[in-house]
């Protein structure tokens, strides 16, 4: 990386502040802005503020916070707003600290929240516990910048005393607080606001999301790898760009590689948005909502600007951190740095025996994957049968799905799935949101054990078996992140997720589908730890009807 006392930058200046845009230099010392003189120069690229990621876990992108920031930089990232909430349900308050340390060994603007729903039910195991009490320490931090997304908001419509204390701990420490109520509309958004809730990042209509704006919200257009509602809700910029922020929520490594905010913010103009009014959306409104240290490009301001070839494609030529070069025409200039690997990790080795499911009705529920939606449906349907034991059904697509706690030692929950599309083989993962247990699915209880004591081997990570074939990603931070270059990470990603369609499976991101599989704040079925749980009625349910 190259840093200088003094660097001149000349071209189209963008003032976001004053919504002017004109010809300049702008003088850099010390990482600071020191002037910005106006006069006729060359050049027709422009220089405008670095893009922000208004909510993300740093976590779904299988990378450490160092070097995710390797990645989003080439395209003119300069800062996220970071719920670590992934890490925070395997290690606490120590996955905490571990993002925000790590963070600050690379030159790149993370601001993390503290944890709100640790763990996210009460009707699974995580591998910690963050409590109010623990919240408003982490809130007393000035490196902790808000409460992060509230998903339990049935405790916020009940006044639950837990949920209540954590609210008016953000209140205390005048921190804003996150929101995750995705449907929530008319009466009970208004009590959810009410309660402090500022953002959104889960509306998928216009109707909901104007409701929520109604009632004081700001809403965060969410385009990321798992759920995108984009082209449903960028309209908003029309009449409410000032309530509007961009994120991602959650970006594997593979499509960071392609592009981040920048592909949000091309996409915004080219279908009709003014540019001035998009980049106020996806930088001035974060800073502000957030209060975050990023500079606008405003004599004093920290130098965190990109250049650009045009205010239509976005294509970043540099990307300047408090006046550091972290990149240059597609090129990462930030070095890759050594960082430990903390986990949390109990699960024994399985044999295949245990995954033996008794025959005990003629009916059962299946759990039915909605391609490229987090929600599922339940099916009721016949069990295939050998020798009184419920088997896997290739022909229909009905196949079983484990979960097994891997922070003590426990016997698996199973299910059964369908619309995974395998004709043969298993894959398991330890992303399995959010307690991040260990979660696999397969065409025969012998794959899905290989595949399962693989992951319990490499302490975490995702894998593949298929016949004699094995395929693993170590991801021995916390079972979420691999401590290795980014851009290997990303294409040993991207050949694993490749191979699924050797199983025969249609769904652009199997691994993904999976990990939310056990996330039980979406209904309508899922399959903890402790058992399959209907999501709408909010209760644990029976694998077959009449039990």
């Amino acid at each position: 990386m190259h840093e200088h006392k003094e660097i001149c930058l000349s071209g189209n200046i963008v003032d976001l502040l004053r919504e002017k845009i004109f010809k300049g230099t702008v003088v850099i010392r010390d990482g600071k802005i020191a002037a910005i003189a106006l006069g006729e120069v060359a050049g027709e690229h422009y220089i405008l503020p670095g893009f922000i990621d208004a909510h993300v876990h740093i976590e779904s992108s299988m990378l450490i916070p160092s070097e995710f920031a390797r990645l989003a930089v080439v395209h003119g990232t300069v800062a996220t707003v970071s719920d670590p909430h992934e890490i925070a349900n395997v290690l606490g308050m120590e996955g905490v600290d571990y993002m925000i340390e790590n963070g600050k060994q690379v030159p790149f603007k993370f601001f993390f929240g503290a944890p709100s729903c640790v763990p996210a039910t009460g009707f699974e195991s995580s591998g910690a516990v963050i409590d109010a009490q623990q919240l408003d320490t982490l809130l007393a931090r000035p490196d902790i910048y808000y409460l992060s997304e509230m998903m339990n908001f049935p405790g916020v419509l009940y006044n639950d005393a837990e949920v209540m204390a954590k609210l008016a701990a953000a209140r205390k420490h005048n921190k804003p607080v996150d929101g995750h109520a995705p449907g929530l509309k008319g009466d009970e958004a208004r009590k959810y606001i009410g309660a402090g809730i500022t953002t959104d990042h889960e509306c998928f209509s216009m109707e909901e999301a104007l409701d929520k704006i109604k009632y004081g919200m700001k809403i965060q257009i969410r385009e990321g790898s798992a759920a995108r509602n984009f082209e449903a809700l960028v309209p908003l910029l029309e009449d409410h760009a000032d309530k509007v922020l961009f994120c991602s929520d959650d970006k594997h490594p593979d499509d960071l590689v392609k592009g981040h905010i920048n592909q949000l913010v091309r996409r915004a103009v080219a279908a009709g948005h003014p540019a001035m009014k998009v980049l106020r959306s996806c930088i001035l409104n974060p800073v502000d909502h957030y209060n975050l240290e990023v500079g606008l490009l405003q004599p004093g301001d920290d130098a965190d600007l990109i250049v650009v070839k045009d205010l239509k494609d976005f294509d970043v030529l540099k990307t300047y951190i408090r006046g550091t070069l972290v990149a240059e025409n597609g090129e990462t200039l930030i070095k890759s740095v050594k960082a430990n690997t903390p986990n949390h990790f109990v699960a024994e080795k399985i044999a295949p025996e245990q995954l033996a499911v008794k025959a005990l009705g003629d009916a059962m529920r299946v759990i039915k994957v909605t391609p490229g939606e987090l929600i599922t449906e339940e099916m009721i349907v016949a069990p295939k049968t050998e020798n009184n034991l419920v088997v896997a059904d290739i022909d229909r697509d009905i196949l079983k799905l484990v979960v097994i706690n891997r922070y003590q030692k426990a016997e698996p929950a199973i299910a059964f799935i369908h619309n995974l599309g395998f004709r043969s083989g298993a894959i398991a993962s330890t992303v399995a949101h959010d307690s991040h247990n260990i979660i696999a699915a397969g065409t025969s209880d012998a794959e899905i054990a290989r595949a399962i004591n693989l992951l319990i081997e490499s302490k975490g990570g995702i894998v593949l078996v298929n016949g004699e074939q094995e395929h693993l990603l170590p991801l021995p931070v916390a079972g979420l992140m691999s401590a290795d270059d980014g851009y290997k990470t990303a294409a040993a990603y991207e050949k694993i997720n490749h191979l699924t369609r050797q199983l025969g499976t249609t769904l652009e991101a199997p691994f993904m589908a999976l990990s939310f599989m056990a996330l039980l704040v979406i209904p309508k079925l899922k399959l903890s730890d402790a058992g399959l749980f209907d999501g709408t009625k909010f209760e644990f349910t029976s694998l077959f009807v009449d039990q």
